[in-house]
């Protein structure tokens, strides 16, 4: 949910009331409300079912985008998703994830993170057609340790101890547990993209000619 002004001082409105459904979970719909496994009836006028969601990666992989080979997005991410920046990946070339798995994405205020995120992706894509480069993708290198370092970077944090969170996938049944935002804040990642445009788009391999 979006922390923002007054979101906690909700649950102390008199006509709010919060309900732990881990301990006294839902057994039926009827039809003036929701049955609690306790018996108790909780009167409804309407429900809203919000009851989770495949996060980060659900959207883009239902897209049954293929790289090279015919390689299946969901195949190449089936130990979990593998980026490079949170912005490409190896073996899908000119394709670009805005506030991807790898980014810092949900951690961070959104609107900055996607603006960031555009602003690197065109100044890439300018760089290509200037030197005439039809095709770019993450080396298979550099997305493993970027990988690598969204994971060391969450784990100096207690936010993977939370073992419901979607921020793992852990809402979804048979999907692996992976950390996915980048937990390092907007301001150092920027400057990790930074530098990667500063010393030729280090990590990236480009190919062809337009």
């Amino acid at each position: 949910p979006p922390i923002d002004t007054n979101y906690f001082e909700t649950f102390n409105r008199e006509n709010v009331c919060l309900l732990d459904l881990r301990a006294n979970p839902i057994t039926r719909c009827e039809e003036n409300g929701i049955r609690l496994k306790d018996g108790t009836l909780i009167k409804t006028d309407v429900i809203v079912f919000a009851t989770g969601f495949d996060a980060m990666t659900g959207s883009i992989e239902k897209l049954n985008l293929r790289g090279r080979n015919g390689l299946k997005l969901s195949d190449a991410w089936n130990a979990g998703p593998k980026t490079y920046l949170g912005l490409t990946i190896s073996g899908f070339p000119n394709l670009f994830t805005i506030t991807g798995p790898g980014s810092p994405s949900v951690l961070t205020n959104m609107p900055r993170s996607i603006e960031q995120h555009v602003e690197w992706i065109s100044n890439l894509i300018g760089h290509m057609i200037q030197d005439g480069h039809a095709e770019v993708e993450a080396y298979e290198s550099a997305a493993k340790k970027w990988t690598k370092h969204v994971t060391d970077v969450a784990n100096q944090t207690l936010l993977p101890k939370a073992n419901h969170s979607w921020y793992l996938g852990a809402n979804i049944p048979g999907k692996p547990r992976v950390f996915m935002p980048y937990a390092n804040g907007l301001n150092n990642y920027r400057k990790y993209c930074d530098d990667v445009s500063r010393k030729k788009y280090r990590g990236l391999v480009f190919k062809g000619s337009n």
